[in-house]
């Protein structure tokens, strides 16, 4: 499946330099807000950008493993959270709130059926995946819809003027899919990229790395994404997947979650490297595995804050910064314009 990702124009880089370092401050005194800075001028191939209707979309789904106990909590809680998504009762809903961004969940396959909602989109591939300890969680020949019903609703999004989406999830055992891809496509050893979840305990850690186990000496290890996703994956993964895809496509700026979004951009990443400017990443989740996906992807998240919740939230704080970047890069004074001197040869 083929993508095409524009690169961003490098040549903005000196201007753009220039510009933060003419800011009424000492030379890097912001640290990363600086760097972050750049990075988004050069998506948006602008020395003046500017967020357009943030949005953070959240991708629900149910995976067949979840019933035989590679989670804390059963199956059912996948749809009564999406339900209290939609009754804006959720942490996501919350912060959403508070940082002025909208919010979309996308059925992606979720073994409920909700019926027409405001809020919800309804791109169930599924009553969710089948049970990958005993055969593939879902076709090859599914994964590729997955893949492009992402990234439909990703320009479909564009469309609508929006130019910085963060990235979510919904899907009780979907740790432990994400487990398995950060496997496959990182080469780390299972061991060290399976972590608690939702809260299990040690007898509970020790039965889903054993089932774990039992699943890849049924699938293997595949390197390829593809297959990957097809073996392991999760419907909301794969089409986060080919949502982060499309939204690179159409230079958005892409704010990426903990680890089961992070599992899904390992995917996309392995599809399309190109995506990978695109991205901030918004924090180091308390999942062991999240540590082993960033460092793979060579990447520095914005924030350390012990999350380990999903649904998108560690990305929608991080829209805060985001947010800070763009307004001194557009709005604090320089030190010809503040009539300020500069620092002494």
């Amino acid at each position: 499946m083929q993508f095409a990702i524009p690169t961003p124009d490098t040549t903005l880089t000196q201007a753009l330099q220039h510009k933060i370092d003419r800011k009424t401050k000492p030379p890097g005194a912001l640290g990363r807000l600086e760097a972050l800075a750049l990075q988004i001028g050069l998506v948006q191939g602008t020395e003046a950008p500017a967020l357009r209707q943030p949005h953070i979309m959240v991708f629900a789904g149910d995976h067949g493993a979840a019933r035989v106990g590679v989670s804390a909590y059963p199956q059912d809680v996948t749809w009564q959270m999406v339900e209290n998504f939609l009754a804006g009762g959720a942490a996501i809903n919350v912060f959403c709130r508070q940082m002025g961004l909208g919010l979309t969940v996308i059925d992606a396959g979720v073994n409920h059926h909700f019926g027409r909602r405001p809020g919800l989109i309804d791109a169930k591939l599924g009553p969710g995946t089948a049970n990958y300890l005993e055969r593939p969680a879902m076709d090859v020949e599914t994964v590729r819809p997955a893949l492009s019903r992402g990234r439909e609703l990703a320009h479909a999004l564009a469309a609508n003027g929006c130019n910085c989406v963060g990235f979510g999830e919904m899907g009780i055992g979907n740790t432990a899919s994400a487990s398995l891809l950060t496997h496959c496509l990182t080469g780390a050893a299972l061991s060290t990229v399976t972590g608690r979840g939702t809260g299990l305990d040690d007898a509970g850690l020790a039965r889903k790395r054993a089932l774990l186990e039992t699943a890849l000496a049924r699938g293997g290890r595949p390197t390829d994404p593809i297959a990957a996703l097809a073996e392991y994956g999760g419907f909301e993964i794969a089409m986060m997947a080919g949502a982060m895809l499309g939204a690179a496509e159409r230079r958005m700026l892409l704010l990426i979650d903990g680890f089961i979004v992070t599992a899904a951009l390992l995917a996309a990443h392995a599809i399309d490297p190109a995506l990978l400017p695109y991205c901030v990443f918004a924090h180091r989740s308390q999942e062991p595995g999240h540590r082993v996906q960033l460092a793979h992807l060579q990447a520095e998240p914005l924030m350390d804050l012990d999350l380990r919740l999903g649904e998108g939230t560690g990305a929608a704080l991080a829209f805060a910064l985001v947010q800070a970047a763009v307004g001194f890069l557009t709005e604090m004074a320089s030190f010809e314009s503040a009539s300020v001197s500069g620092r002494s040869a």
